[in-house]
């Protein structure tokens, strides 16, 4: 900033002077301030780097939650096995039994009938499961 005496009167002797504050190079430093922040900001983000994390000791592996998958062509999985309808009575007891959590997700195909859904659901129900949760997928939100 630079401050330069100007004289009102005109007269050179015993005037009044009046200091300026002249703004374009403190505009012009902001200004660049600016710019400077603008590009180190994008260059902060993190992109998403791959990161090859270490691995764990032998822990509980086991999901906290039981997963059953009915398809459409009437095959049912527990945790990615394929159970028969008449097995998945003790087959969820069994894993009910080492789970921590008695919770039970059931993912099923569009095409799934409902009737099979609440049959899943009732077997689950009399195998222990505390909670049930059907998994879908989210919808596109329309604007």
């Amino acid at each position: 900033m630079s401050l330069s005496p100007v004289d009102v009167e005109g007269g050179g002797d015993g005037g009044d002077i009046v200091a300026e504050i002249n703004v374009t190079p403190l505009t012009d430093i902001f200004l660049v301030l600016l710019i400077i922040f603008m590009v180190t900001s994008t260059a902060l983000t993190q992109q998403g780097t791959k990161v090859n994390l270490p691995r764990a000791g032998t822990g509980g592996s086991e999901p906290a939650s039981i997963i059953i998958t009915a398809t459409a062509d009437h095959r049912i999985e527990l945790n990615g096995k394929t159970v028969a309808l008449d097995a998945l009575r003790s087959a969820l007891q069994a894993a009910l039994e080492k789970a921590t959590e008695k919770h039970v997700i059931l993912q099923g195909d569009r095409t799934v009938i409902l009737e099979d859904a609440v049959q899943i659901m009732t077997i689950a129900k009399e195998a222990g499961a505390e909670k049930l949760a059907i998994a879908t997928e989210p919808q596109a939100t329309k604007r």
